[in-house]
């Protein structure tokens, strides 16, 4: 009976899908939720909507759970309706998870198993199905679980096998993923219709203090049979009403409420809950309004054509194609509107009319691509974002970093808020809508001026010593503001960098010179940790030839000594820390070799540094070829298409088609490192469009897409951007731009602005498959805050100094053969 059952049930759920398939638009098709569901991904892989506060999925007991599932094998413990992705940190949310049991044995309520860890269950991997808006799979308890989300309610469906007495249970945990419960979590159950409310306090998997969380659960599908509450182990029906402390084991003392049916229905049990910051009333609300009847199917195509809205605004040419190519493309788009979640109308914290978004899960990881990137599809989100982020500041009186949960995260470098609204301000300024832009500039100002007591969750640190000495010493002297006391050398450049932002704000805003010119000369404080000396050797003792590093230097001038190998992905100093430990190095996640390219705002005088574009390129070479930058981690993502400023934009052709699809693939264990809120997936996305953002200016990087056209329609102004390649190689040997024209006329320039994106425009480039002389000359090359330096061996003279076949590359990376996918760095 239990396998008729399933396989009953296996063929309902086929036809499904292929109903459902017929309505879908190729993009849509094109989505693989499970890329980076193993390997450390860390990604979110069950169903919601852009940006949704509602996320339903399986949370599983093995490693990388941060999402809540991975296809890593392991456990499921529950299904919850609270996640983020792509992060580090703790498992993130997984709030109020919900557990099914066919049966209690012997009919007795206690029959059935109560705590998470004695209740877990495998799932069979191949019964995994994820699309945008859903997630299912089969328990090897023989439930079959599907799911679908409105914006803060998930709707579970449970179907289950004929077996003991037919009257199955859904229980709900007052936990989390993270087991971060706190005392006092309450949970009441009506015991007519068995709805469930309630609440917990928890905390935040990357950040301080703690957040309430509600939530209102109700059934539908059979007539109920008994409900009450459990605690630990046992369980009983004529109590409704449960308020329970930690405990005092290892992980919160177990319990919540049960709800059990008279009969095992073959179409399922449904089981919504929503979830909210607000109340436990709120949440019954936005349930009612969000899915009142029930409605599995048309909740369901409501999220799917959610997605279908933002996915069907970037068209690729598909000829010649390979379709996992064009699935790592549109799945890295999906993954950029995961996070962050919008939780407009559920912030407790304070009243406001502005948007709320939460889940800047960080700063530090999005602004380098994702966030650019939702400039460009889908800028009316981006826009309340940035709303979003100004009204927290008002609020909590910094710019966040990084914000989850409601509390305040953990900063990472510098105050990267900055660069996001210096990116937004100089593309779109004109048509951004709500924002203030003089409020948004008094509080980056803030953050350049004046030192927050706790630095490590907002702001910066060590501002006396940067303004009297122009950089943060190692081992600064502190005394008005406290944090974490590393990250000397990548504070340093990223404070830089944020006061280049900064500069453009003022100038933008048609602020005092004196203020332009003094953050623009702040932005060079990059230069007094330049140590032309230093030297770099492998840790077998062999040098690698260059010499001159940034490096930490204490308050009275003299310098540090960090390895610029260590913290790189190939340093072997496994006792060494190097991220956010009292124990970390002067550099964050990162090496002083690849933050010795970490000078977005003036990469000329960068280049003039490291002794001109040959150099340079020499350099930058060494950093890719040997390994030393970890493509699975934000810093590196820029110094792929570097090679633009020294006049060399072929090369950066070359390098993203050396890093897509071998490190970057459509697999579960296809990307290198945490997607982190959907970086990885911007990068692949922005990297196979063919333009690549410098955040913080009005600059994209061009190269070749990876199809033969790709169109960008405007959600701003409806019209459509093409960029169109001529001589389309699907092979991609002939992958270097010979000519460019814009709207017909000849371009030269290797760079473009944001204006593209919104005016009906074409660029067009013909390929071959040599490097040419387009967009080499010193009038071709990006801004840059300095003045390129004319006759410096920019430029096609200098061409044949140095050309490689993609097998060369490979060969010099020990790579092997084009069809290694999905390796880790």
């Amino acid at each position: 009976m239990v396998l008729q059952k399933l396989v009953r049930l296996a063929s309902w759920f086929f036809v499904l899908q292929l109903v459902l398939g017929q309505t879908a638009t190729d993009n849509l098709k094109y989505v693989n939720q499970l890329i980076g569901s193993a390997n450390g991904g860390n990604v979110f892989a069950g169903a919601t909507l852009p940006y949704g506060m509602a996320k339903a999925v399986a949370d599983v007991d093995s490693e990388s759970n941060q999402g809540g599932f991975t296809t890593e094998g392991g456990n499921v413990t529950g299904f919850s309706t609270m996640h983020d992705s792509g992060t580090g940190g703790s498992p993130s949310l997984g709030n109020f998870a919900i557990f099914p049991h066919a049966s209690c044995a012997g009919g007795d309520v206690n029959g059935c198993v109560f705590p998470k860890q004695e209740r877990k269950v495998h799932y069979y991997p191949d019964s995994v199905i994820a699309s945008p808006g859903y997630f299912r799979l089969y328990l090897e308890s023989g439930v079959l679980a599907d799911m679908t989300t409105a914006q803060h309610t998930s709707l579970f469906r449970f179907s289950f096998p004929d077996e003991g007495d037919e009257s199955p249970l859904l229980l709900l945990d007052l936990t989390d993923l993270s087991n971060s419960r706190q005392d006092n979590a309450s949970i009441t159950i009506d015991p007519a219709t068995g709805r469930m409310e309630g609440n917990a306090r928890f905390k935040p998997s990357f950040g301080i203090d703690t957040y309430v969380a509600y939530f209102c659960a109700d059934f539908k599908g059979a007539e109920v049979r008994d409900n009450g509450i459990f605690v630990n182990s046992r369980a009983n029906s004529s109590v409704k009403e449960l308020k329970i402390n930690r405990g005092t084991n290892n992980g919160p003392l177990p319990g919540g409420g049960f709800i059990r049916f008279t009969k095992n229905p073959d179409d399922g049990i449904l089981a919504r809950i929503a979830v909210s910051y607000i109340s436990s009333e709120q949440a019954c609300s936005n349930a009612e309004k969000e899915i009142p009847d029930f409605d599995f199917r048309a909740t369901r195509q409501a999220a799917e054509e959610a997605w279908r809205e933002k996915l069907d605004l970037i068209t690729v040419s598909t000829e010649g194609v390979k379709t996992s190519l064009i699935t790592n493309f549109y799945s890295g788009i999906y993954r950029t509107m995961v996070n962050p979640q919008n939780y407009t109308g559920e912030n407790p914290n304070w009243e406001s009319s502005e948007p709320y978004f939460d889940s800047f899960y960080c700063l530090w990881d999005s602004f380098r691509s994702q966030l650019p990137f939702l400039l460009i599809n889908d800028p009316l989100a981006l826009n309340d974002m940035v709303r979003s982020l100004i009204d927290t500041a008002k609020y909590e009186g910094w710019l966040p970093d990084c914000h989850m949960s409601l509390c305040k995260g953990l900063t990472q470098g510098g105050s990267n808020a900055d660069v996001v609204l210096a990116d937004f301000f100089v593309k779109s300024r004109d048509t951004s809508t709500g924002i203030n832009w003089e409020t948004a500039y008094e509080y980056m100002l803030r953050d350049a001026e004046q030192e927050p007591f706790f630095w490590s969750v907002q702001g910066r640190g060590g501002l006396d010593s940067w303004a009297a000495l122009g950089y943060i010493p190692t081992q600064d002297f502190d005394y008005k503001g406290f944090g974490t006391m590393t990250r000397s050398v990548s504070r340093t450049l990223e404070y830089a960098y944020n006061d280049f932002c900064i500069a453009q704000m003022a100038l933008g805003l048609d602020k005092d010179s004196g203020v332009v010119e003094k953050y623009k000369e702040s932005s060079n404080n990059w230069k007094n940790l330049f140590k032309k000396d230093q030297t770099s050797f492998f840790v077998n003792g062999s040098d690698t030839g260059f010499v001159g590093f940034f490096q930490g230097r204490y308050l009275n001038g003299t310098w540090h000594d960090q390895d610029p190998l260590l913290c790189s992905a190939i340093d072997n100093y496994s006792n060494k820390s190097c991220s956010l430990q009292n124990t970390g190095q002067e550099t964050f996640e990162s090496s002083l070799w690849e933050y010795g390219f970490f000078v977005p705002g003036d990469q000329a005088a960068l280049i003039q540094t490291y002794g001109g574009p040959e150099a340079f390129v020499k350099r930058l070479d060494f950093l890719h070829d040997q390994s030393i930058t970890y493509i699975g981690n934000e810093p590196s993502f820029l110094t792929v298409f570097q090679y633009h400023y020294a006049g060399r934009p072929a090369l950066s052709a070359e390098r993203s088609h050396f890093y897509i699809p071998r490190y970057f693939s459509p697999t579960n264990a296809g990307l290198p490192g945490n997607d982190d809120s959907g970086a990885m997936g911007s990068f692949v996305a922005m990297s196979m469009m063919g333009l690549f953002p410098n955040p913080g200016q009005d600059v994209y990087l061009i190269t070749p897409p990876y199809f033969a056209s790709v169109s960008i329609k405007s959600p701003l102004t409806g019209k459509t951007a093409t960029i169109r390649n001529v001589n389309f190689d699907p092979t991609y040997d002939a992958i270097y731009i010979q000519s460019a024209t814009l709207d017909g006329e000849p371009y030269t320039k290797n760079w473009i602005g944001h204006d593209f994106f919104t005016e009906e425009r074409e660029l067009v480039l013909t390929l071959g498959k040599n490097e040419s002389s387009w967009g080499t000359r010193v009038e071709d090359l990006p801004p840059s805050l300095s003045e390129y330096i004319r006759g410096n061996g920019t430029g096609s003279e200098n061409l044949g100094r140095r050309r490689m076949s993609m097998g060369m590359l490979k060969e010099r990376a020990g790579l092997g053969s084009v069809e290694m996918v999905g390796v880790g760095a």
